[in-house]
């Protein structure tokens, strides 16, 4: 299956199973409604920031986007069967690690281009999402909120993922680094908190 076209059922599934229709989607996304349409039929292929604000207004995180639906539960995920996915604003790789069985754990492998930056106005969400980020090659600045790191291969960063969150590669050699998310349930009561 096309990567546009597992976004496209991905995204339309959802917003089907959590009742929403697409004025309500792209009300809560803040992601106009002709742009979502095109995304779920296939025909545009949409930036990691949109790709944010999507997963944010159904409630799930972006590697749930890229999630193949299983036949039967496999719990290995073969190299030449893993979702890979290539930002159109930034160049940068994604390519989704993790089984398509139930998880609360999801592996990501992002090769960075050098220059390239990518911002996520993450807002809070129907689930808790804690994210690390672990340099596997290259040079990393991560902004997160009011708060700036920049990492070097071997580091690794932990983070909830409930502010807006920028990733830079500042030097002329791309970087490669693996994203360990983890999902939980939350009430209204908890998001609202500080």
């Amino acid at each position: 299956m096309d990567i546009n076209q597992l976004i496209a059922r991905r995204v339309r599934d959802i917003r089907d199973a959590r009742g929403l229709s697409l004025a309500a989607l792209a009300e809560r996304s803040g992601v106009s409604r002709s742009n979502i349409s095109l995304i779920e039929r296939g025909e545009s292929s949409a930036t990691a920031t949109v790709l944010d604000k999507l997963s944010a207004a159904l409630g799930v995180t972006v590697a749930s986007l890229f999630e193949r639906p299983a036949q039967v539960p496999d719990p290995v995920a073969r190299a030449a069967d893993q979702p890979v996915w290539t930002d159109p604003g930034s160049g940068y790789v994604r390519r989704n690690l993790s089984p398509p069985i139930h998880s609360p754990i999801q592996l990501v492998e992002v090769s960075f281009p050098p220059g390239q930056r990518v911002a996520y106005d993450t807002a809070a969400r129907d689930v808790e999402v804690q994210q690390q980020v672990w340099i596997i090659e290259g040079t990393m600045d991560v902004t997160v909120g009011d708060a700036h790191w920049t990492l070097a291969q071997g580091d690794c960063l932990a983070m909830r993922l409930d502010q807006p969150v920028t990733y830079h590669n500042p030097t002329s050699k791309p970087a490669r680094y693996l994203v360990a998310l983890v999902t939980e349930a939350t009430t209204t009561s908890r998001r609202k908190s500080p």
